[in-house]
């Protein structure tokens, strides 16, 4: 099931999982997205396109209020974001605009947990009441930057046709690749709980339950080769006809003993 789950987990992973970013701005002599600012290079428009690159981390489920104060001449980033202590800016060489010499820039900005991507049509219409000056614009909640996955044959004891999963997982840093697979794991597994639960039959299953008589057999199916052995040993054993472990656990300690260079 290596594409099967490689494709659920990546949608979840870059759809699902809860985040905080800005849903609002509004900037000191402005009134709509297409205006322009004086002595600020980059029109409104960029500027909030830079905002919506912001990565935040936050601990209240609570609106936080931002702000941007700063006088030219200077390059605007991220880092200039003022902020109380629940809000922690991830990437503060992000940048913003620049302001020019005796410009000033004043921006107020609101930020919230949500998951995924929120547009700013939707962020309008869940505040109760936004006044003149305030753009909504969209949220871009998701903590993962990009997912890649990777599906590979691999062996397991003599079998040859079990999925090998692999996952690369780049977040913002507000959370670990771990911690992104864990919780899109448990957000699969609570939708598919739905299904799991239309059957008593079902629930009482045993689907991925293996017998440790199953797991003894698929020990002595191993070859010598997965035994990570020195390769005197290994040459050893291959020149007394012994291929895996089953052949050697019927051997005894005396026909070990006559194996040629066999631990000496």
């Amino acid at each position: 099931y290596g594409t099967t789950l490689g494709n659920s987990l990546r949608r979840i992973l870059l759809s699902s999982l809860p985040g905080a970013a800005i849903t609002d701005v509004q900037i000191d002599g402005v009134l709509h997205e297409f205006s322009t600012i004086p002595g600020v290079l980059e029109d409104v428009t960029l500027i909030i396109l830079n905002l919506k690159k912001v990565a935040l981390s936050m601990e209240s489920e609570d609106s936080q209020a931002l702000e941007i104060n700063v006088t030219g001449p200077m390059e605007v980033t991220a880092g200039d974001i003022q902020s109380n202590s629940d809000v922690e800016v991830l990437n503060p060489e992000q940048y913003i605009c620049t302001v020019a010499d005796g410009a000033e820039l004043h921006v107020r900005m609101n930020a919230n947990k949500g998951r995924g991507y929120v547009s700013a049509n939707d962020n309008k219409a869940l505040a109760d009441d936004m006044p003149i000056g305030v753009l909504p614009i969209d949220s871009i909640y998701t903590p993962i930057e990009r997912v890649n996955y990777q599906v590979e044959k691999t062996r397991v004891g003599q079998k040859n046709d079990y999925d090998k999963l692999t996952l690369d997982v780049w977040t913002n840093g507000s959370i670990t690749p771990s911690e992104a697979i864990s919780l899109s794991a448990k957000i699969l597994t609570e939708h598919l709980a739905l299904f799991v639960d239309l059957t008593d039959e079902a629930q009482n299953a045993e689907i991925m339950v293996e017998k440790e008589e199953t797991h003894k057999e698929k020990m002595l199916e191993m070859t010598i080769e997965e035994l990570d052995l020195s390769v005197r040993s290994y040459n050893c054993l291959k020149r007394a006809g012994i291929n895996t472990v089953q052949e050697l656990t019927n051997k005894s300690e005396a026909d070990m003993m006559k194996v040629r260079n066999l631990g000496r």
